[in-house]
């Protein structure tokens, strides 16, 4: 099959450090060759893949993030030799716009954020032309009931590239932007609480992200036993969650999905988390982790210390068996067979129950 995929422009595919959809997007598009598809990808000059690259910028826009105009021109280079493809796969934000345009393969879609009124209002405005895909049965189920969806298909990470350093260290470690829903201010409270020495790779790049840690984070991290980590590749996030008796993902928010739970399980290392949006998928409880009701700090506290007993082959198990990149793969080779078949029409509106975490093991 020949297949166009269009990441955003605005980072390196795969990223060097910040980009959990880019990082998406190469697993995918090398996977793709792998299984003997004909893939161009669509990406930011720079980047590294085994498809065949396009870029409209020589270097990542990354100042600009944000910017339609700039993602847009991004887009529209792909679409307008839309007809060498049997179907294009986005991950923009509003590459879905052009793909709804009479002519040309299909388009699948990936929601890679939450809803909002804006994601709502295009996809209403679709009319089923662009088959848009949900990254969590959570997140499916909270779409608007007039926007239909085509299938849910969850990240994948190379679990392969993620080692099982141990024994573990007594610290604990956050990784996230510098934002109120990713809970960063009760990872430190979590740790102050524990006694426990907390390193942090935080993303502090947008404005209000700056606006956030000067104001909120900088003098909690002053006051604790805090240590900052900076990631430049993705070996030192994996010595990072590697390291760790265990990650804490205290969100605050129905997070969409969450690759760092992924990433640190394939390290062979545990997560607390807060039980909303797509956690319970993410997070097998009492097997790769321990799920707290959300807003509880005191029942997060307590979780700490049970995740740190649990065993990291069991944790691994879990990255590989569910989260693997060759799952992904094989999830939207059906999804693109689906498109193709269709005749430019997606699927019908459906319900996305949520799966019941695999049972721990005894």
């Amino acid at each position: 099959m020949r297949i166009l995929q269009v990441a955003p422009p605005w980072f390196l595919v795969p990223p060097r450090a910040y980009g959990g959809i880019e990082e998406v997007v190469a697993l995918l598009a090398d996977g793709l060759v792998a299984t003997g598809h004909q893939v161009t990808l669509l990406a930011s000059g720079g980047s590294r893949t085994r498809a065949r690259l396009w870029s409209t910028y020589n270097e990542p826009p990354s100042a600009r993030l944000g910017d339609a105009a700039t993602e847009l021109s991004h887009v529209l280079q792909g679409h307008l030799h839309r007809r060498q493809f049997d179907v294009i796969h986005d991950h923009t934000a509003s590459g879905a716009a052009l793909g709804a345009m009479p002519g040309g393969p299909p388009v699948v879609h990936t929601l890679h954020g939450p809803w909002v009124p804006g994601t709502s209002d295009l996809c209403r405005s679709l009319g089923g032309r662009v088959h848009l895909v949900a990254i969590s049965h959570d997140q499916a189920n909270r779409a608007p009931a007039d926007v239909q969806l085509a299938g849910v298909v969850h990240n994948g990470i190379d679990v392969a590239a993620h080692r099982y350093i141990g024994p573990r260290s007594g610290h604990l470690v956050f990784v996230g932007r510098a934002n109120p829903v990713k809970g960063p201010d009760l990872a430190i409270e979590v740790a102050r609480r524990l006694g426990r020495h907390l390193r942090m790779a935080i993303k502090v790049n947008e404005p209000a992200e700056h606006a956030y840690f000067d104001q909120v984070l900088a003098p909690m991290i002053a006051a604790n036993d805090v240590e900052l980590v900076t990631i430049t590749e993705p070996r030192a996030k994996v010595e990072l969650l590697g390291s760790a008796c265990a990650v804490l993902f205290p969100i605050r928010w129905p997070e969409p999905f969450g690759l760092v739970p992924l990433e640190a399980n394939a390290c062979g290392t545990p997560v607390v988390a807060f039980a909303d949006g797509a956690v319970p998928e993410v997070v097998c409880d009492g097997r790769s982790g321990v799920l707290v009701p959300p807003g509880d700090l005191d029942a997060f506290c307590s979780a700490v210390e049970r995740a740190e007993r649990m065993d990291a082959t069991d944790c691994r198990a879990v990255a590989a068996e569910r989260f693997d990149a060759s799952v992904m793969v094989r999830s939207y080779e059906q999804v693109y067979a689906r498109a193709v078949a269709s005749n430019g029409t997606a699927a019908p509106p459906r319900q996305w129950p949520v799966p019941r975490a695999a049972a721990p093991r005894s």
